[in-house]
C-alpha cells in the first residue's frame, strides 16, 4: 500500500537545462522526519531539461519519490500547473519551480512544524534571497512583507508579497473556479483561495533562493506584466463574492488598467489595439460594479 506523504514538492519546468538540477537537488536535500514527494511536470521544453531530470531520477537515493511527467506537445503555463497540483496527494503542498531552489535542508521540517501546531494556518511563507543574474547573491529587493499579512483583506491590499518558493500550504483546494483556470498566474489566486480558510504566517528565515530575470513573468514587457495584471484582477472579481475585498481588488485593477493606458500612449502604434481593449474592459468594469454593489 503507498504512503500518503506529508508534503507534495510540486515542480513545474520549461526551459531549465541550466537550472533543473540545482532546482532538484534543493528538494532532495531536504531531512524531515516524514515522507516527501516531489512531481516534475516538464512542459515539453526544446532543450536537455528532460535527461537531466531523468538522470537524477536514476541517481536518486534519498526515500524522497520522484514523479516525473513530460508532456508530449506544450500545453501552457497555467495548464502545466495546474496538473501537476492535481498529482499532489500530501496533506501539504510546496513549490519550487524549475529555475529557483532551496538551500536549508530543514525547510520543509520548519514549515510543516509550524502549520501542524498552529491549525488555525493554512499557509506559511519566509524570507528568501535573490539571485541576480550576473551571480550576485541579495536581499529581497522585489516584495516587503507589510506588518499586517496574515488575513484575505491583507493579501488583497497589499499585493503578493508571498514569493512562490517560499510557500508551504495545506492541500484543501479540492477543486478550482473556472477563473483560476482562465487566470495568466496561478500562485497569486492560490493564496487568496487558501485565505479564505485560515491565516498566513511569516517565517524570518531565508530559505529558498528566487533567480531574478529567469521566470516567464520576469521577462515580460512592462506594457505585456500590465495586461497580464488586468487579466488577472478581472478573473479574480469575477469568481470572488467578497464586497469587502471586490473593492479592494476593484481599486488595482483601475489602477492597473490607467497603467496600461499610460504605456500605450507612449506608442502610437498601439492607439487602436488599445481602443478595442479599453471598449471590451469597459462593459466589463460595468458587470464588475453592479457585482460590487449587490454583494452583501
Amino acid at each position: 500500500m503507498k504512503v500518503i506523504p506529508m508534503v507534495s514538492v510540486v515542480m513545474i519546468t520549461y526551459g531549465h537545462e541550466k537550472f533543473i538540477k540545482e532546482a532538484i537537488e534543493g528538494v532532495l536535500l531536504q531531512k524531515a522526519d516524514f515522507s516527501i514527494e516531489l512531481i516534475i511536470a516538464n512542459d515539453c521544453s526544446p532543450d536537455k531539461t528532460d535527461k537531466i531530470v531523468s538522470e537524477l531520477i536514476i541517481s536518486n537515493e534519498t526515500n524522497i519519490e520522484i514523479s516525473y511527467k513530460k508532456h508530449e506537445a506544450n500545453i501552457g503555463m497555467m495548464p502545466n500547473f495546474i496538473f501537476a497540483l492535481n498529482q499532489a496527494n500530501g496533506k501539504y503542498i510546496a513549490i519550487c519551480d524549475g529555475d529557483d531552489f532551496w538551500n536549508d535542508p530543514y525547510k520543509l521540517q520548519k514549515q510543516v512544524n509550524f502549520l501542524e501546531s498552529n491549525t488555525e494556518y493554512v499557509l506559511c511563507f519566509h524570507k528568501i534571497k535573490i539571485l541576480k543574474p550576473n551571480g550576485e547573491l541579495v536581499d529581497d529587493f522585489i516584495t516587503k512583507v507589510p506588518k499586517k499579512h496574515q488575513t484575505l483583506i491583507d493579501l488583497a491590499s497589499f499585493g503578493n508579497y508571498i514569493h512562490t518558493p517560499s510557500v508551504v500550504f495545506k492541500n484543501i483546494l479540492k477543486e478550482f473556479p473556472e477563473e483560476f483556470f482562465r487566470s495568466p498566474f496561478g500562485d497569486f489566486f492560490i493564496y487568496l483561495l487558501l485565505a479564505e480558510h485560515g491565516k498566513l504566517h511569516h517565517i524570518e528565515e531565508n530559505m529558498a533562493v528566487y533567480r531574478y530575470g529567469v521566470g516567464v513573468h520576469s521577462t515580460k514587457s512592462k506594457l505585456k506584466m500590465a495586461k497580464i495584471s488586468n487579466l488577472f484582477f478581472i478573473n479574480y472579481l469575477s469568481y470572488s463574492n467578497n464586497k469587502e475585498v471586490n473593492k479592494v481588488i476593484f481599486e488595482k485593477q483601475l489602477m492597473s488598467y490607467d497603467k496600461f493606458e499610460q504605456l500605450v500612449k507612449e506608442d502610437c502604434n498601439l492607439q487602436t489595439l488599445f481602443e478595442n481593449y479599453k471598449q471590451k474592459l469597459h462593459y466589463i468594469f460595468i458587470k464588475i460594479k453592479k457585482k460590487i454593489k449587490t454583494i452583501k
